[in-house]
C-alpha cells in the first residue's frame, strides 16, 4: 500500500471512530483486514470508540483476529477495544489469556490485555449477579454495557447520558488543541512548537516509535496528555515550552504524578531547545539503542 492511500484510510478510520454512527461498522470491519498495520490499529481503536453504538457481536468478531496480528500495537488496540464491549467479549477471554501468557509479548500489550480482561470479567459479573454500579456524575444506576463503555474510555463509571456529555467536553478540548498543531515534522506529524518539532524529528531519525499528544492516557485513575509516549520503552517525553506562573504550577503537578506512578519521564525545557539531540542521546541510550 502506498503512503498516500495509507494516510487516506487512516484518516477515514479515525473519522469513522468519531462519527458515533452504527453505519460505520462494515467499513471498519473491512479495515481490520487491511495490509497496513496503521490502518488495522486505527480500525481497532475506532471499533472500541463505537462500543454501545454498533452491534456488539460482529464488532467483537472483527476484533478477535487482531489479537494475533503481527504488529504489537495492533494487538494492543484490539485488546483495549474488546474491553469496551464488556460481557459481549466473553469469547475473547481465552485469546487475551494466551496473549498475556506469551513470553515474547510486549509489556505494554500485556498491560492493555490485563485491563481489558478485568473489564470484561467485571461486566460479566455485573450481568450475572446484577451488581449495581452508579454514575459518578448523576448517581444513576449503570447497566453492564454502560460500565464497560465508560471504564474503557475514561476509567470512570458513567451512564450513557453523562458519558456523552463528558465525551463532548473532551472532544471540544481536543479540537482546540488540534487547531494549535501547525508545524509539520519530517514524518508528517503535526506538532505545536519548534521544540516538539525537533523532538519528533529526532525520534523519527533514530527509528524510535512514538505517539504524539495521545489522548488522555490514564495513570492510576488520573488523565494526562503527554507530549510524547514511546510505547516500546514505556517512556514519556514532555517539552515544557512556556514560562508563565500557571504553566509552571501545572508542570510541577504533572511531573509529580509521573513520579508517584513510577513512570519514566524525560523533561526538556525551552532553554534546552538547542541541545535536544544531545539530551535525548543521553536520556534514551540507557533504554534503547539510539543511532
Amino acid at each position: 500500500m502506498n503512503v498516500s492511500n495509507e494516510r487516506k484510510l487512516a484518516a477515514q478510520a479515525t473519522a469513522l471512530g468519531n462519527s458515533a454512527s452504527a453505519v460505520a461498522l462494515p467499513e471498519l470491519e473491512e479495515m481490520t483486514r487491511s495490509s497496513s498495520a496503521l490502518v488495522r490499529r486505527l480500525a481497532a481503536s475506532a471499533l472500541g470508540k463505537l462500543a454501545g453504538i454498533v452491534p456488539s457481536a460482529p464488532a467483537v468478531r472483527a476484533l478477535q483476529p487482531l489479537l494475533t496480528d503481527t504488529h504489537p500495537q495492533v494487538r494492543q488496540y484490539a485488546a483495549k477495544a474488546l474491553g469496551a464491549y464488556g460481557a459481549h467479549a466473553e469469547d475473547a477471554l481465552d485469546d487475551l489469556r494466551d496473549l498475556y501468557c506469551s513470553p515474547a509479548e510486549k509489556d505494554y500489550v500485556k498491560r492493555s490485555v490485563v485491563a481489558a480482561g478485568k473489564t470484561i470479567r467485571e461486566a460479566m459479573r455485573i450481568q450475572a449477579a446484577q451488581v449495581v454500579h452508579h454514575c459518578r456524575r448523576c448517581r444513576a444506576a449503570v447497566a453492564a454495557d454502560e460500565y464497560a463503555r465508560s471504564t474503557k474510555a475514561f476509567q470512570r463509571v458513567f451512564c450513557d447520558h453523562c458519558f456523552d456529555e463528558v465525551y463532548l467536553d473532551r472532544r471540544n478540548f481536543e479540537t482546540k488543541v488540534e487547531l494549535h498543531k501547525t508545524i509539520r515534522a519530517k514524518d508528517g506529524t503535526l506538532v505545536q512548537s519548534d521544540g516538539e518539532h525537533r523532538i519528533a524529528d529526532y525520534l523519527s531519525h533514530a527509528n524510535i516509535a512514538f505517539r504524539y499528544d495521545e489522548r488522555f492516557r490514564i495513570l492510576n485513575g488520573y488523565a494526562i496528555r503527554p507530549d510524547f509516549y514511546l510505547p516500546e520503552l514505556d517512556l514519556y517525553i514532555e517539552y515544557w515550552g512556556m514560562d508563565t506562573a500557571d504553566y509552571k504550577i501545572g508542570m510541577l503537578k504533572k511531573q509529580k504524578l509521573y513520579q508517584q506512578q513510577g513512570k519514566q519521564l524525560v523533561s526538556i525545557y525551552r532553554k534546552d531547545k538547542a541541545l535536544i539531540g544531545a539530551i535525548l542521546d543521553s536520556k534514551l541510550k540507557p533504554h534503547a539503542a539510539v543511532d
